[in-house]
């Protein structure tokens, strides 16, 4: 089982898939591509992915970070997409503890606010129903007192009562690692930063695809009897490689976060509110030292590429959580960080954002094409599954093989999953020196493989030192992210795999350059590429500063 996932793995990768065809080529690393791998390579079938960017670079790493139900869906009679997401939760509880964690929410009602106290008394009942009772807990309803009690900084004016209910959190891009980390294991060829060009037909039939190695400039063909498209809000982009009149599948919405620090808003926990402005139901969550407010739910048709938190994007979200927490009076000035991406929703004529469907389709071209679209962050695996059934289908008919079983996807931990106790893996660190900030830090964010970085300081106690001063995050991480997460940059690190770009205040903009120096050691950088990882680092972080900086529209 191989263990080393680092950038000579992604050559090697390279280099084979040149060499010799596969059966299926997966487009896209986000969460579905990443699920529909580890799938795949977990049946037998010799199964590539590839994506032209960092996994989860897209939408998999800018959500609000929750494994739920969809308590919201309930209003527009989704009862089986909540059904399944329900289940799915309670799979990934189990297979990624280190990942996936429970999480109570606070629903407070408000008189002037949509949703009223019999409505939740209902929804939460059924919400519970359809997870057949087998949440973390079932739901409280409360009085005023009792919400009060719960977040004491809530808006006291108007508060008629409100419930607790139990969802999950979760760790959004290393979620979508831990898979792809999980199909190499089973044999799958993955790489990032390498872009489809375009795709190669023979007798009208695709056949493979022309790569570019975005690192390097050179270009390769895969040959591949089956090709899945889950590029997300790209999807439709790739079907026009294929067929340039296809019709659009997407509808995108465009969802933004902000993160604060927690001490300014004063949430104690998890919170479920419904937006003054418009009613929409978004949610207050804690992260740490910080607080993430989302998420915003508009009609957006920019190109993927360019998608950002806009001025009004922040406007609304501070509007909405002062009107909610009004002793925060969360300024502009006070936001971390801020950041957005396009959900890939499927066109369905709805006229409002929020009840466009969030069920997936799968469709297939008369050249043979398959393409995911829509869908969940929370169903992915299950998404996964009836796409890689497809798959073996279509292998079937290609050459007569059996078709293999499903996968044991819910029953294998993914990387880091196989911890029983967080608390007693804490404990062995400490035992070996780490101390117990950063033994924590470890196992809650590494799980059963926080022993392996911890290696890394024993060999080197100069790898123990921090990244930036008084937080846990250590050098070894880094060494340790280029040598089995395949980090290639120095955004890579700061963003997708440490999210030091969302939580620290100045996106450890000063830590920057001793990552792309840890980064070229390991990775064997010259100085021209260790100054220019760090640039687009810093490039990236200007652009953001920039759009918290501009005047509010308020």
């Amino acid at each position: 089982m191989p263990r080393n996932f680092s950038a000579v793995t992604r050559q090697e990768n390279l280099a084979a898939l040149a060499a010799e065809p596969v059966d299926l080529l997966i487009i896209g690393g986000g969460i579905t591509g990443a699920g529909a791998a580890r799938d795949a390579a977990m049946r037998g079938i010799r199964t590539a992915l590839v994506d032209a960017g960092d996994f989860a670079h897209g939408t998999s790493s800018r959500s609000s970070r929750l494994i739920h139900g969809g308590l919201r869906y309930l209003e527009h009679g989704w009862l089986s997409l909540v059904f399944e997401a329900s289940r799915e939760r309670r799979t990934l509880l189990r297979i990624a503890p280190h990942l996936v964690r429970p999480r109570a929410f606070t629903f407070p009602v408000h008189a002037a606010g949509r949703v009223g106290r019999w409505q939740i008394a209902a929804g939460l009942w059924l919400y519970d129903l359809l997870a057949l009772f087998r949440n973390v807990h079932t739901h409280r309803l409360l009085s005023r007192r009792g919400v009060l009690q719960v977040e004491p900084m809530l808006r006291d004016q108007d508060l008629m009562g409100g419930a607790i209910y139990y969802d999950a959190q979760c760790d959004d891009s290393r979620l979508v690692l831990a898979n792809i980390r999980s199909a190499h294991r089973h044999g799958a060829r993955v790489a990032n930063y390498a872009r489809v060009r375009a795709l190669e037909k023979a007798g009208g039939r695709l056949r493979g695809a022309v790569l570019e190695d975005v690192m390097t400039g050179a270009r390769l063909t895969i040959r591949a009897h089956v090709l899945v498209n889950a590029t997300g809000p790209w999807s439709d982009a790739v079907r026009r490689l294929d067929d340039p009149d296809a019709r659009s599948l997407l509808r995108p919405t465009k969802g933004a976060h902000i993160a604060v620090p927690r001490s300014r808003v004063g949430n104690t926990g998890a919170v479920t509110l419904t937006s003054p402005i418009d009613g929409r139901v978004m949610f207050v969550l804690p992260w740490g030292d910080v607080t993430v407010v989302g998420t915003t739910d508009t009609d957006a048709d920019p190109f993927p590429d360019d998608v950002y938190a806009d001025e009004e994007d922040v406007a609304y979200l501070l509007r909405s959580v002062n009107a909610v927490f009004p002793n925060a009076r969360v300024q502009r000035c006070d936001v971390i960080a801020a950041w957005a991406a396009l959900r890939p929703l499927l066109a369905a004529g709805s006229s409002t954002t929020g009840a466009v469907p969030r069920e997936h389709r799968v469709v297939e071209s008369a050249s043979g094409l398959i393409t995911i679209a829509g869908g969940k962050l929370t169903t992915y695996r299950a998404m996964a599954a009836e796409l890689v059934d497809l798959v073996a289908r279509r292998l079937r008919r290609l050459d007569g093989r059996p078709r293999p079983r499903r996968a044991p996807t819910d029953r294998e931990p993914l990387p880091g999953g196989e911890v029983a106790d967080f608390g007693q893996l804490a404990s062995e660190l400490m035992k070996e020196g780490v101390p117990e900030p950063v033994a924590d830090h470890l196992v809650a964010t590494y799980g059963a493989e926080a022993p392996a970085v911890a290696n890394l300081i024993a060999r080197d106690p100069g790898l123990g030192e921090p990244l930036v001063e008084g937080w846990p995050w250590v050098r070894a991480e880094v060494v340790y992210q280029a040598r089995r997460e395949m980090a290639m940059t120095v955004s890579d690190v700061m963003i997708r795999r440490t999210h030091l770009f969302q939580r620290h205040p100045s996106q450890a903009a000063d830590a920057a350059p001793l990552v792309a120096g840890l980064l070229a050691r390991a990775l064997d950088w010259d100085a021209g590429r260790e100054a220019a990882s760090l640039a687009e680092y810093l490039a990236e972080v200007r652009r953001m500063r920039s759009t918290l900086m501009a005047p509010p529209v308020l």
